[in-house]
């Protein structure tokens, strides 16, 4: 039996259900570090499933640095106009516009790279984890930055 405090604080640092925290932990036999490896390779899977699925709807983000240098403007989409609008899909577009601003997306190929905000995982994984979050396809349809 799980604590319902590890379950809340595992829920917490995921933003996951409970039910698939809980399942996550139970699996482990308690170790939080153990349930986030299986919530990763669970959302793997989940996004591997979705990744098929045709994206009509998404946003337009842009991003411009404070010394008017830098610049960029992403197209994201998914496949409802629910998830376009949630914020947690505005979040995820934020994310990538301001790394396609910090990291020159033509030195390293951007799936590939490291997440600004953490270095132990790829924007590929970021965006197979909003995928596992929100329950649809999302795709980076294109993007372009700008720098004087």
């Amino acid at each position: 039996m799980v604590s319902i405090n590890k379950i809340k604080q595992l829920r917490k640092e995921t933003e996951l259900s409970i039910s698939e925290c809980k399942k996550a932990l139970e699996e482990a036999r308690g170790d939080a570090e153990g349930a986030k490896e299986i919530l990763k390779k669970w959302g793997k899977d989940f996004a591997k499933k979705k990744i098929e699925r045709e994206t009509k709807q998404g946003i337009i983000e842009s991003y411009v640095h404070s010394n008017k240098r830098i610049g960029a403007i992403i197209e994201l989409g998914c496949e409802t106009d629910f998830v376009a609008k949630n914020p947690e899909f505005q979040k995820l577009a934020h994310e990538l516009v301001l790394q396609i601003a910090a990291v020159d997306p033509e030195e390293t190929p951007l799936l590939k790279q490291p997440w600004i905000r953490d270095e132990t995982k790829t924007i590929k994984d970021l965006i197979e984890e909003y995928i596992a979050k929100l329950g649809e396809n999302i795709i980076l349809k294109r993007f372009t930055r700008y720098e004087i």
